[in-house]
């Protein structure tokens, strides 16, 4: 598609932060379509993401937020999280502490448990798999089908408890895993959510503390 109006094209930055140049390739490979243009734009961040993903990130920051169910009663809930980056240039930015908040609120809305898959203890997994097995059966599924019912249900279990899994908060069609990517995408390092721990009142203390972080043992995680 020739001639894509500067109009779109702004817009469409203003949309994924991405440069002028992305989005007008982008633009033309969607014929115009804002959408779609959008969806490329984001495919592509995704794929960029993963080529940095194995760069050292030894700078970031800690952010915290308090969630108070009213101006004038004492917070509740409260979310500590390290994100990390590769230079102190980025950690110091808006947009990187922005990334940074906006973790910190998923984590206070979501309640996740772990940062990645990979840091499920195998016996959750192993737990989980026999739990969902025994109610298949007792549901009457055919033998056949157990498997695949299974599997989807610990897929979906993985899903609601780990942070990068879940779906974004603002925009659920797409993940917290998908948030990061965009934003490694848009400030050129690799960023990485090395742990996190929240805190309820509500909830008992029963948790045995992970003397290496300072912190509860089953809000950290390491990706």
């Amino acid at each position: 598609m020739a001639g894509v109006p500067m109009e779109l094209v702004k817009k469409l930055r203003e949309m994924s932060g991405a440069g002028m140049m992305d989005c007008k390739n982008a633009l033309e490979e969607a014929e115009g379509d804002l959408e779609k243009a959008y969806t490329i734009l984001r495919e592509k961040g995704i794929a960029k993401a993963a080529k940095r993903a194995g760069r050292s990130t030894g700078q970031g920051v800690v952010e915290a937020y308090l969630h108070r169910t009213t101006p004038d009663y004492p917070p509740q809930v409260g979310v500590l999280v390290e994100v990390d980056c590769e230079t102190d240039f980025v950690a110091k930015g808006q947009e990187f502490r922005k990334l940074a908040k906006e973790i910190a609120l998923q984590i206070a809305a979501t309640s996740p448990r772990w940062v990645s898959r990979d840091d499920i203890p195998d016996e959750v997994l192993v737990e989980e798999r026999a739990i969902y097995q025994r109610k298949a059966e007792l549901d009457g599924t055919p033998p056949q089908a157990v498997a695949k019912r299974v599997d989807g249900q610990v897929e979906n279990f993985i899903k609601e408890t780990v942070l990068l899994e879940q779906p974004y908060f603002r925009e659920t069609k797409h993940t917290v895993k998908d948030l990061i990517a965009e934003n490694i995408s848009k400030l050129q390092e690799n960023i990485v959510v090395r742990r996190f721990a929240r805190f309820n009142v509500r909830e008992a203390d029963d948790e045995s503390a992970d003397g290496d972080q300072g912190v509860p043992a089953s809000a950290a995680g390491r990706s």
